[in-house]
């Protein structure tokens, strides 16, 4: 196995644990205010906008190192 994803996987569950023990100790509601999106303001747990805002920025991350690979890799053998 690669050295490179079982780093990565072990990076993903240190940031998944460091989630779990904010969740667990941030009970109290907090505010998110974004007038040009939300109509009004929306008051959740913190422990779900915790949970929100990681999986929005493992989203965006997993989309942004998503592979294009449109073009031919490679040195295959050319037509003569």
């Amino acid at each position: 196995m690669n050295f490179k994803i079982i780093l990565k996987t072990l990076f993903i569950l240190a940031l998944l644990a460091l989630l779990v023990v904010m969740g667990m100790n941030n009970k109290g509601k907090v505010e998110l205010d974004l007038p040009q999106i939300l109509p009004k303001p929306l008051r959740q747990p913190a422990a779900l906008m915790y949970f929100g805002f990681f999986g929005v920025g493992f989203l965006a991350g997993t989309i942004m190192m998503a592979g294009g690979g449109g073009g031919k890799k490679g040195g295959g053998k050319s037509k003569e």
